[in-house]
């Protein structure tokens, strides 16, 4: 995928659209930059070894450096805990800068997000798939992302963005043979 972002690309949107920041359930991703970026998950990020590098889904990715059992705890989806008001007032000041608009925010519940661009330990890098190998459980105030079945050494993680089908369609480029064209729900 090219570096210059055409949407919320990157973004995990549930019932949000970034263009216009009206907000009715944020589940977005906030900015990198380059000094941001970390080669390797933080030490202690996950009792799984694994990789970041070149995706072939989106910019880059996480992979699994060894086989990853089914329905065990990957990796915590951490950064800075910021308020919904917070994710829009960031999400605005992106959308008005030129060039690439890449969002690292999750969110936790109606009044949180994670802006994993912010602390992050390597969750934030892990791209969309229509046909995911991870899923994300919320549990005090944490977003956890699980295993959905065994993962094979070398396999890029991934979960369903789930952005909303009501929102501008967004692309989906996962190569899965479940690919649904778009990265929103229909």
């Amino acid at each position: 995928m090219e570096e210059q972002s055409h949407g919320p690309h990157g973004a995990i949107c549930t019932g949000f659209d970034a263009r216009r920041t009206t907000h009715q359930s944020c589940e977005v991703r906030a900015s990198m930059s380059s000094r941001q970026f970390r080669p390797a998950p933080a030490p202690g990020a996950s009792q799984f070894r694994l990789k970041i590098r070149r995706s072939e889904i989106h910019r880059v990715g996480v992979f699994a450096a060894q086989k990853i059992p089914p329905g065990r705890k990957v990796i915590e989806y951490a950064g800075e805990r910021v308020s919904i008001q917070e994710a829009l007032r960031r999400l605005r000041k992106i959308w008005a800068r030129k060039g690439s608009k890449h969002f690292y925010l999750m969110r936790l519940n109606r009044y949180w997000c994670v802006d994993g661009a912010v602390a992050g330990v390597g969750g934030q890098w892990i791209n969309h798939s229509c046909d995911p190998n991870l899923a994300p459980r919320r549990n005090h105030g944490h977003v956890l992302l699980f295993s959905t079945r065994q993962i094979r050494k070398g396999e890029e993680l991934s979960f369903d963005y789930r952005f909303p089908g009501n929102s501008r369609p967004v692309p989906c480029k996962c190569g899965s043979p479940k690919c649904r064209g778009t990265i929103n729900l229909n």
